[in-house]
């Protein structure tokens, strides 16, 4: 792998789409935390630097830089909002904090000519004098107001008079926007720019590449020992493990775990797909009494997800007895998973919330993780799934959560409570593909709500659960809105649900959109 872009993290909430946006251009890249930077980028060697936005002000001391390498390296380098910052501050320009801040929507005019935004102006309007103006957006409070030697303004905004600077002698180029967020005009162009024109990357990284490069990496990391693979139903697991076979063959192991928490039918599934399809040696555990025994009466979600989680060791740790002991156990962890997560070390993102396959193992387990997904978005796992051949009906599947149901039922969860919610869940998505629009949809839905309300059926009071319905388009989880329905559909499943679902007499449509809200409610 020869073409590599490196993207510093100052603690954004959207330095993955950055990321995402390299790859989609054809080029690999990598997320390292400002305080790894160094030590990853004399190893990484990359073609160009990405610096990312992030919370801090670098008006203040001790606050994170850009190792100076970087800048010594002779190589491009894009600075974004923070980035930017910190890219004026140590090459010798001046950052304040001003009192005209900038979130949201915003108008930029591109006063002149740059590779930065080519394809994105008329450059002889440009010539004769006339701005060009694009929509971006902005979240900053903290402004450049004086530039390092060799720069110039090839973009201002009323709230930014340098919203866009550049060294074109040193290929050092800083935007105040965030051009990685669907909400900037052409920013997927303006990064396109850089790492194509300005960089000189020929964009020949894809799936197939990523798979021989991720069979070495486990060959490497495993050697000779035994893998266990713990399957969760969904598309990351199965993909994780097929990978996995691929590479070390019968050095793995799949767990299959059945927590009493999937959706309907689900576990047949699985079990079929890896032992007709694959011919995978699976191991099917019924743990249902086990975790539902330890969820009674629980209700926080986030002690929800822990106790699940630590169950899910547990049983691969007895698993792994009775097959004679493991040395590695795999996962299906995914970027997402990671940003909400984990806090970079010393970073100043901030955690939103916690996944059960994320953050390590126990210190009593004498197993090391492999999860060659964890740099992946969602989409990109279903482009290696068919990389793999794994059928398209099941590479198309809506996400499920590793927690399964429990976090689709706030508050205590019961065997009434499951049934009720497999079958609503059941319906919600059976009327979905009816009217075709399974694929359109990023991830569909049905929460069981803590609450009852009063209803009549056949004559007769009623006081049943409501019941939630969440459909979202995104691209990558990270960002999400609802799916407008019309409402002849909604009123369709309403009736369904509570003509054939007894213990629901009222359903509700979630509208929130990713953020504020998170797609799942727990």
């Amino acid at each position: 792998m020869t073409e590599q872009i490196l993207i510093i993290d100052f603690g954004s909430q959207v330095t993955q789409l950055i990321a995402r946006r390299v790859r989609e251009a054809g080029v690999y890249s990598e997320i390292v935390p400002f305080n790894l930077a160094e030590a990853a980028f004399e190893k990484m060697k990359p073609k160009a630097v990405i610096l990312s936005g992030g919370p801090a002000s670098v008006t203040h001391q001790d606050t994170p830089r850009a190792p100076d390498a970087v800048f010594k390296a002779g190589i491009p380098v894009l600075g974004i909002c923070y980035g930017q910052q910190t890219m004026v501050e140590q090459l010798g320009g001046k950052v304040e904090t001003h009192d005209h801040q900038e979130f949201g929507r915003a108008d930029i005019a591109v006063i002149k000519n740059s590779p930065l935004f080519a394809g994105l102006i008329d450059e002889e309007k440009l010539k004769d004098g006339e701005l060009q103006n694009r929509r971006v957006w902005m979240s900053h409070g903290d402004r450049v107001t004086a530039l390092p030697e060799g720069f110039e303004i090839i973009g201002v905004s009323e709230g930014a008079p340098f919203a866009a600077i550049s060294d074109e002698a040193r290929r050092f180029y800083a935007v105040q926007f965030h051009p990685e967020v669907v909400h900037t005009d052409g920013g997927t162009t303006i990064i396109q720019n850089f790492i194509h024109n300005i960089a000189g990357c020929k964009g020949d990284w894809t799936m197939a590449a990523f798979r021989e490069s991720e069979i070495a990496k486990i060959r490497a990391q495993v050697g000779s020992n035994r893998v266990i693979c713990g399957l969760s139903g969904g598309v990351d697991s199965s993909v994780a493990a097929i990978l996995l076979h691929e590479a070390i063959g019968e050095q793995l192991h799949c767990i299959f775990v059945d927590h009493g928490l999937l959706r309907m039918n689900e576990a047949e599934q699985v079990v079929k797909l890896f032992n007709d399809h694959y011919n995978i040696p699976l191991v099917h555990v019924d743990a249902k009494v086990k975790f539902l025994g330890q969820l009674a009466g629980v209700s926080d979600p986030e002690q929800k997800r822990k106790i699940i989680g630590g169950l899910f060791i547990d049983v691969f740790e007895e698993e792994a007895g009775k097959l004679g002991g493991a040395d590695f156990l795999a996962q299906g962890t995914l970027y997402p998973d990671v940003i909400e997560s984990v806090s970079f070390t010393g970073g100043p993102s901030v955690t939103i919330k916690s996944h059960h396959n994320v953050g390590g193992l126990p210190e009593r387990m004498n197993m090391k993780l492999v999860e060659p997904l964890r740099e992946l978005f969602k989409d990109e796992v279903r482009a290696l799934g068919r990389e793999l051949g794994l059928p398209e009906e099941f590479i198309r599947r809506h996400p499920f959560p590793g927690p399964g149901l429990a976090i689709r039922i706030p508050g205590d969860i019961t065997e009434e409570k499951l049934e009720i919610l497999r079958k609503a869940d059941h319906v919600y998505l059976d009327e979905i593909k009816n009217a075709g629009l399974y694929d359109e949809i990023w991830q569909a839905f049905a929460v069981l709500l803590p609450v009852r309300s009063v209803g009549v059926m056949g004559d007769a009071r009623t006081y049943d659960y409501v019941l939630g319905l969440r459909a979202v388009t995104s691209t990558d989880g990270m960002t999400a809105d609802y799916y407008p329905f019309d409402h002849d559909f909604l009123g369709r499943v309403s009736t369904r649900i509570i003509n054939e679902v007894r213990g629901v007499n009222r359903v509700v449509y979630d509208i929130t959109s990713k953020p504020p809200g998170t797609i799942e409610w727990e």
